[in-house]
Order: structure tokens, then sequence, then C-alpha cells
């Protein structure tokens, strides 16, 4: 901040995005945060789809995808309560530098802050650790379909969620101009026709439930 700039003048930032998407958030409670009295005891912290975006850095079917599937695994797994963070294990097929199911595993580990061996190990005594509760390569779903298996610790109960990405709708040919952009030779209409198609299919998997199929394990 230079001498002269005003602290209201510098970004926000929360700034909104350039789309509004209509998603619901998530709501999830964590322990070290109510034990540090960053949230009150009881009350959840509030993840919208937005807040993926900004940690994934992108908006696609492959993010909104991995936003539906955490939102859904959690939704079956405390159908009457706010999930926990620290309580939640999260079972990938795939390895950490697979093209689908290592950008969909960031999304969920922001979510459920379920990490490797490299996360939060928890305050005194373990209260609240995250470390190793997310498994890569952790058993066969039997399909090509992204699937997660989310297990709650301190119960057991194991929920598994896929995502049936064959039945996206299809952008049409305006996604083509997806090139042209990053060769910044589109055209304004290009752009637009563009960011229109690409946001509707995204929009799409936030809400149509039949894009994904929950079962316990």
């Amino acid at each position: 901040m230079t001498d002269t700039q005003n602290p209201t003048d510098a970004p926000d930032a929360a700034a909104e995005l350039a789309v509004e998407y209509d998603a619901d958030p998530i709501e999830i409670r964590d322990p070290v945060a109510e034990a540090l009295a960053v949230l009150d005891p009881g009350d959840p912290f509030v993840i919208t789809y937005a807040d993926a975006v900004r940690a994934a850095g992108h908006s696609c079917a492959t993010a909104s995808g991995a936003y539906r599937i955490v939102q859904l695994g959690l939704d079956a797994l405390y159908p009457d309560d706010y999930p926990v963070r620290s309580d939640v294990e999260v079972h990938v097929p795939g390895s950490r530098d697979d093209a689908t199911y290592g950008v969909m595993a960031r999304i969920v580990s922001y979510v459920t802050g379920a990490t490797e061996d490299d996360g939060f190990g928890g305050l005194a005594g373990g209260h609240g650790g995250r470390r190793d509760l997310l498994h890569f390569d952790a058993f066969d779903p039997g399909t090509s379909d992204p699937t997660f298996r989310f297990e709650r610790t301190d119960v057991g109960e194991t929920v598994e969620v896929t995502y049936h990405v064959s039945e996206v709708p299809d952008g049409g040919t305006a996604i083509g101009n997806l090139g042209r952009i990053l060769e910044d030779s589109a055209s304004e209409q290009e752009r637009t026709a563009f960011a229109e198609a690409w946001h509707r299919r995204v929009q799409a998997v936030l809400t149509d439930d039949s894009l994904f199929t929950v079962e316990t394990a």
C-alpha cells in the first residue's frame, strides 16, 4: 500500500466473481475453530461454490462436480446435523496427480479439511486433527465416472458419491472459442458466447441431482 492509498481503496479480498451461480452453500463445523473462538460453539463455517472457485482458481464442470460430490456426500453422512471437520475421512480411487481426481480432491479437501500426512495435526492431544484423512488410490469404484468415498470416523458410516460426467449437457459450439480466447484473437461476441455456454454447463452440474448417485458403501 502506498503512503497516499486509503485502506478502503484496496481490493476486496472477497470480491464478487464475474458470474453468479445458483448453488446451495455447504455448512461444516470445525472443532479447532470453535476451540480457538473463531466460531461460536456449534456454529458452522459457510462455504459457497464461489469460495471453492477461489480456492481452485477456476470454475468448470470438474470443479462444480467436486463441489457437488462433497456436498451430497456430507448431506448423506449427516442428515440431521452439521458435518464436522476431523471426523470425515475421504477415499479417492485415483492418484493425487490424476488430471481429474487431483483437481477434485483439492476442492474436497478444502471443504472437509481432510489431508494426507502434510495436514494439520490438531491441538493438544490431536483435537481437531485432519492429518491422514485423505487417501489416494484407495479403492476400485468399478466405474470410470469420478467417485469419492466419505466415511464418518466417529460412527463408521460410509457413503460413495459418483458423478456421471458423460450425462453433463454439451456446451455447444461456443465452447470451441476457448482456443481463440487463449490466443487473444477472439472477438467480444465470441468471448461472450463462450462465457454463456461455459457457465451454463457449470450451473447445470450445480443444480441437477440426476448427474450424481449417492450410495451407502
